[in-house]
Formats: C-alpha cells, sequence, structure tokens
C-alpha cells in the first residue's frame, strides 16, 4: 500500500514533467483565484453602479413630486381667498343677494380656469360647516351619501392642518367615483380663528404614476409611493396587491430613512429616498438579473483573458521546470551513493550555493534530527519496558496473596464454605485476568471487572470494615485502557486509607465522559495526607516509599501510552479522606 501511494505521488518518470505539472497547477489555480475575485469584485462594482443609479432615479422622482406637491399647495393658497370665506359664510336665505352671486361667480371662474389649464385637476372644492359648499361649479351636486366626517383629509383639515391623502377613491360628487389624490386645507376665518370649512383639490391619480413611470429601471423595473404610516399611495401593480400575488417589504422599508437594501428572495434591490415636504417615501425596486447584465459580459472577458494567461503558464512552468529538475537530477544522482547506508552517513555539498545547496543542508538536517528521533524512541522503549515490568511485578503483591490464602484456609476450618468458595473463585478470576491475559490495553469494563474481584476478596477479609461501590458510565465501558492502573490505586487506598482508619471506610469507583477526556475518580475516606506527602507524591526515590511506587508506577505508565497532559490527580485532606482522579483520552469507536 505504501508503494502504491509512493507511485502515484511520482507516477511521471520524467522529474522535469513531476515538477512542471505541480507548477502548472499551482499558476492555473492562481490564474482561477484571481478570476473568482476579480469577477465578484466587478459584480460589486456593477452592483454599486447601478445601485448608485437607481439611487439617483429615484431621488429625482421624488423631487419632481415635492415640485408637484408644492405647486399644488400654491395652487390651495390661491384659492384659500377671501372670496372662498365669503362664500360660506352666506346664509341660505342671503344667497339671492348680487354680492353672493358675484362672489360665487368669481369663485366658479377660478375653478373653471385651473381645471382647463391643469388637466391633472379632477375636483376643486370648498365646504363650509354651515352647510353651504361649492364643487367645480354651481351644477355638481354633493352626494348626500357621502361621510366627509369619517374622511381622513375632512377630519384632519378640521383640525386645522393641511392634509394629503393619496390614492383614494372620492365620492364627494354625486355620481362619480373617481381614483384621486386629495389635497385639502382648512378655510379660518382670520378676525376670529374660527375655521368656516375646507378646501380640497383633487388630483388626477394618473398624474402620479406619470412622474413614476418616467424612470428606467430595466424593463422589470419599477417605482411606488407609501406614506408615513406605511400605507401604499402609488404602485404600478395596485391588483397583483390587492389580490395577494405580490408583496412589498414595508416594514423594512420604514426602518429604513434612505439608502438601499436587497429583499428576501435576493431578486430585487430596494433603494429609498424620503420627501422632507410631505413625508412620503419614494422606493425603487431594480432586478439584480437585469442590474447584473454587463457584468456577465465582463466575465466573459474574464475567462478569454483567463485561458490566455494558463497558456502562457504552461509555457512558463516548462521552462522553469527545466531549469530547476536539471540540478535537481544531479543532486539525485550524488544521493544515490548514500543508498543502503545507515544514518550515520553525511552528504558532501558538491559545491551548489543555491536552492541546491539549500536542499542538500536541509537533507543532513533531516538525517540528524532522525538520528536523535531514533535515540529517543529507544529511550522511550527501553522507559516502557521498564515500565511494563513494574506493572508486571505490581500486579499480584505476595503479601495479598499470602493474607488471601490464610483467610481461605481459615474460613475452611471454621467450617465457612460459601465464603471459602466466594474467595477461592474471586482469587481465581483475579489471577487468570493478571496473569493469562499478555495483552497491554483492556476495555474499561474488563479493568473494572477485575479491580472488583479485587475488592471482594479484600472486603472478604477486612469484613465489616471496608465497603466499595463501583458505577461507571456505560458509554465509558468500552474505551481502551492501560491494564492493571486502577487495582493499584484502589490498593493504596485500602493499605494506606481504610486500613488506618479505626472503623474502616467507603471506597467509590465512578467513571464518566468529559469532553475528549474520560476520568476514572477513586474516593475514600480513609486517614487521607498532609499537604507536604501530596507536594512530592511522584518525585519520591521508589525504594523509599512503598505507597508512592504505585502511584508513580501507574502515573508514568499513562503518560508514556498517551501523553504528559495525562495522568494522576489527587485531592487529600488528614482524616477526611483521599480522591484520585485518572484523566484519560476518551476515543470514539473504540472497543
Amino acid at each position: 500500500m505504501k508503494n502504491k501511494k509512493v507511485n502515484i505521488l511520482f507516477r511521471f518518470k520524467n522529474l522535469r514533467t513531476t515538477i512542471m505539472i505541480p507548477f502548472l497547477l499551482l499558476l492555473t489555480a492562481a490564474v482561477l483565484v484571481f478570476m473568482f475575485i476579480s469577477v465578484t469584485q466587478s459584480r460589486a462594482m456593477m452592483m454599486d453602479t447601478s445601485t448608485d443609479y437607481t439611487s439617483q432615479l429615484v431621488s429625482m422622482i421624488n423631487s419632481d413630486i415635492d415640485s408637484y406637491f408644492t405647486n399644488m399647495e400654491n395652487i390651495a393658497l390661491l384659492i384659500n381667498s377671501s372670496d372662498a370665506r365669503t362664500y360660506l359664510q352666506y346664509s341660505e336665505k342671503d344667497r339671492n343677494t348680487s354680492e353672493y352671486l358675484n362672489c360665487k361667480w368669481r369663485l366658479e371662474s377660478q375653478f373653471r380656469t385651473l381645471r382647463e389649464t391643469r388637466d391633472d385637476i379632477y375636483n376643486i372644492g370648498i365646504l363650509g360647516l354651515n352647510g353651504n359648499y361649492l364643487i367645480n361649479n354651481s351644477s355638481v351636486k354633493i352626494n348626500p351619501n357621502a361621510d366627509l366626517e369619517n374622511m381622513f383629509w375632512y377630519k384632519r383639515a378640521l383640525s386645522g392642518k393641511e392634509a394629503m391623502v393619496y390614492s383614494h377613491v372620492q365620492n364627494v360628487v354625486q355620481g362619480e367615483y373617481p381614483w384621486v389624490v386629495t389635497l385639502s386645507r382648512p378655510i379660518v376665518d382670520p378676525d376670529t380663528g374660527k375655521t368656516e370649512g375646507v378646501l380640497f383639490i383633487d388630483m388626477n391619480y394618473r398624474s402620479i404614476a406619470n412622474l413614476c413611470e418616467k424612470t428606467d429601471l430595466g424593463s422589470k423595473g419599477y417605482v411606488f409611493i407609501i406614506d408615513q404610516e406605511g400605507t401604499i399611495v402609488y404602485h404600478p401593480k395596485q391588483q397583483l396587491l390587492y389580490s395577494g400575488l405580490q408583496t412589498e417589504e414595508i416594514g423594512r422599508i420604514l426602518a429604513q430613512k434612505n439608502g438601499s437594501f436587497s429583499a428576501e428572495d435576493g431578486k430585487r434591490i430596494y433603494t429609498i429616498s424620503r420627501s422632507e415636504l410631505t413625508g412620503c417615501t419614494i422606493v425603487g425596486v431594480a432586478y439584480l438579473t437585469e442590474m447584473m447584465q454587463r457584468s456577465d459580459g465582463m466575465r466573459n472577458l474574464l475567462i478569454m483573458l483567463a485561458v490566455l494567461l494558463i497558456s502562457v503558464a504552461a509555457v512558463v512552468s516548462a521552462l522553469l521546470a527545466r531549469m530547476i529538475s536539471d540540478p535537481i537530477r544531479r543532486l539525485g544522482d550524488s544521493m544515490k551513493q548514500i543508498e543502503q547506508k545507515d544514518f550515520n552517513t553525511h552528504i558532501e555539498n558538491p559545491g551548489y550555493t543555491n536552492v541546491i545547496g539549500d536542499l542538500i543542508r536541509s537533507f543532513n538536517t533531516m538525517v540528524e534530527r532522525i538520528r536523535e528521533l531514533i535515540r529517543r524512541i529507544q529511550d522511550e522503549q527501553a522507559e516502557k519496558r521498564k515500565s511494563e515490568l513494574s506493572a508486571l511485578q505490581a500486579q499480584i503483591n505476595p503479601h495479598f496473596l499470602y493474607n488471601t490464602l490464610d483467610s481461605i484456609i481459615w474460613m475452611s476450618e471454621s467450617g465457612k464454605n460459601p465464603e471459602v468458595i466466594q474467595m477461592t473463585s474471586s482469587l481465581s478470576k483475579l489471577l487468570r485476568k493478571s496473569i493469562s491475559n499478555d495483552a497491554e490495553f483492556v476495555t474499561v469494563k474488563d479493568e473494572m471487572e477485575y479491580t472488583s474481584e479485587y475488592l471482594k476478596i479484600q472486603k472478604m477479609r477486612y469484613h465489616d470494615k471496608l465497603d466499595y461501590q463501583i458505577d461507571i458510565a456505560p458509554e465509558i465501558q468500552r474505551q481502551s485502557i492501560a491494564k492493571l492502573l486502577i487495582q493499584p490505586l484502589v490498593e493504596n487506598a485500602i493499605y494506606h486509607g481504610i486500613k488506618l482508619k479505626e472503623n474502616g471506610g467507603m471506597i467509590r469507583i465512578t467513571g464518566e465522559r468529559d469532553g475528549d477526556t474520560m476520568v476514572i475518580v477513586i474516593e475514600d475516606d480513609g486517614a487521607g495526607m498532609d499537604q507536604e506527602t501530596m507536594q512530592h507524591l511522584f518525585d519520591v526515590q521508589p525504594e523509599k516509599d512503598v505507597r508512592k511506587v504505585g502511584v508513580q508506577n501507574v502515573n508514568r505508565r499513562i503518560q508514556l501510552y498517551y501523553g504528559t497532559q495525562f495522568g494522576l490527580h489527587y485531592e487529600s485532606t488528614v482524616g477526611v479522606g483521599t480522591t484520585v482522579r485518572v484523566i484519560l483520552p476518551y476515543r470514539e469507536g473504540t472497543v
């Protein structure tokens, strides 16, 4: 398998080809990355340009609409004259006087002139609170079913404020229901300050549409208007909105004062311009497909440029490969001389001062590092063998075996045959697992079974002075663990913790996963250790403290097998007990 991988990597016999192909692939990748960045940047530039263009168009429409409404407000101010106030003040019994008729004639003439010169004005009217009114001319009758008091433009004018009501059906005139935009103003007596009536001008809805439709936002783009409350004033696709076939992102438009944003469908760009005069928001909608048409031409140009650059790269890579391969081939001829030799050899630099010389120096450095690694591996293997030897020696404590056999003899002489059978069975299982199994690693479950058999024997030997609990999480029971890591720690807990306690104690063994590690905890409520003993637990000479031999052995074995980031962690208080945490790696799928 290894040779197959090497052959795949160096499948070209010609060194020049081996160098040229990766170099060409690298240059090709660079060209493709350049093309991708260029296309992305060009699209971004096209997007910015199109957005700026749309913003200018929308601002222009906003300016035109502001000018249009300013003109209409000036007309409203012209109509809201003394004649209008005088006309509304006449009572019904005084409407046959010459003064009234003259005033009426002047207003009708003014209305007629404005309607004849402005085809965008549909209705001009004044409505008095006393019931007197004039709409266009005296022949026009007010709609008896019109609910004036609930019309927004009427109520707002009566409150003393000018109102601009957009896109609604006007039903003030009897028999007519035009789609209009209404401008209204209060008619106030300057002497008393009292509102006498309302002046209104109905503008043809089409006049607003003409202002919005004169822009070029592509074949699909359009402009619409909403008021301060989010009500659509004008929309070229009004019927689609009413039928629910099309929606607009009104909430986002109202939340954004000016600028542009992309629609949720990713197909449209909204450009916003808010009018300070009317409070309306002019919204231009452009489609990305149309905005990006010019970027497609740029993309095709970049593709042709990329093909040209790749062709040039092929020629350049062939020349560079030749320049590199010739000295490397000579270096290869020199390296063949050290084949079949050990790593104590050294390649002499044949005189190259360029990159070839660097390669030779790197090769010599690599050989030296390999020698160092070999020495380190040899040292680690020697240390591992020592640890394994110590582990084998610590598997069965001779005193434990003698005491267990003595206990069996004593129980047999006392006629405690069930206890004899149980202790003998546990000792048999203990010996079988520790001696007959040559494997260095076992599962956590097997290690716990071994430890459990050991604890059963000790519990029978110490009678009521020892109790234990084992609770290992199912998810770590199939994890691999170095053999005989837990039993020596349990043995220490018994002989140097529980045994020294007059009333005996409890040993609890728990295990669970903690992220990428698993933690097995051996906790006893025995004699405990002082801080000085804790500090030197891992650095004492083995022959000076038997208790610490097992601890040091287990910790070194863990670090030898798994790394220095794993090992034992002790916590202990004199008279309270000791807790040792065995921290090991957790590997998915380990059996």
